[in-house]
């Protein structure tokens, strides 16, 4: 009996080390999902988008520069947007090419342009809207999709431009229908910028609507020492309220990106 019993030992002991060696032999189970990077929304356009530098005194903002202000931690914000540029110059100077080597499966990449691609003097930016700026959105929508991301059109917000009797006159011409008929075309979600601050500025009135935009005394600003009166560009406050309008519109249309936000 007692020979039974070491036997027994000798075998449970063995068994135990084989075991143990096994289980060094084997790698660790994971802890959780393998980390990934949060889909990140590109924002491409012009100046009423772009960030704007703040190391000095500065009462110019694009609404892409406030927009991260709305979102929730981990989004990520990657403004492409940059002063002056039209569908035609971005790609030319090779600023879309950027965008493509960033972007990744489910990334969204939001387009506003129009200001500047309605700039017959000026061949390097001008962009027929019939033709040229409808086949250049189409181009950008389609070169998005293939990298596995999500395509956004906007219409280009409205310049403050009110006639004599108070009525906010348009100044994009073909370019808003362009971009809705392009987002129509081609199945994208649009965000129409140009019909939600239509209704704000008309709401406003042509003296309130100054409190959205660079208007500034002489002497206000050391940038610019004689005053601005610019109907085009956002102030802080006109900034955020673009930025807002766009977050609305994505919660609306129930977009996934409104998930995003705060």
């Amino acid at each position: 009996m007692p020979r039974l019993f070491i036997a027994l030992a000798t075998l449970l002991i063995a068994l135990a080390a084989l075991s143990l060696r096994g289980a060094e032999d084997t790698p660790p189970a994971p802890v959780g999902p393998k980390a990934k990077l949060h889909p990140a929304l590109h924002l491409v356009g012009d100046s009423t988008m772009a960030d704007k530098p703040v190391d000095k005194p500065n009462p110019e903002r694009g609404w892409g520069q406030l927009f991260p202000s709305l979102v929730k931690e981990p989004a990520r914000i990657v403004n492409h947007a940059v002063n002056g540029r039209s569908t035609k110059s971005f790609r030319a100077e090779g600023r879309w090419e950027n965008v493509m080597s960033q972007l990744e499966a489910d990334d969204y990449v939001l387009i506003e342009f129009g200001h500047n691609d309605e700039k017959k003097e000026d061949p390097t930016r001008y962009a027929a809207a019939d033709n040229d700026f409808k086949d250049n959105l189409r181009r950008f929508i389609r070169e998005v999709r293939a990298q596995g991301a999500i395509p956004l059109l906007a219409t280009p917000v409205n310049r403050r431009k009110f006639d004599d009797k108070g009525q906010l006159t348009d100044t994009h011409g073909a370019y808003p229908d362009a971009t809705r008929a392009i987002a129509a075309e081609e199945k994208v979600p649009l965000i129409d910028l140009h019909k939600l601050t239509h209704s704000l500025l008309e709401k406003l009135g042509p003296e309130g609507s100054k409190s959205l935009f660079v208007w500034v005394k002489p002497g206000e600003y050391a940038i610019h020492p004689k005053g601005r009166q610019d109907d085009t560009h956002f102030n802080e406050k006109g900034a955020r309220a673009i930025a807002e309008l766009v977050a609305t519109e994505l919660r609306a249309q129930k977009i996934p990106i409104a998930a995003w936000l705060k």
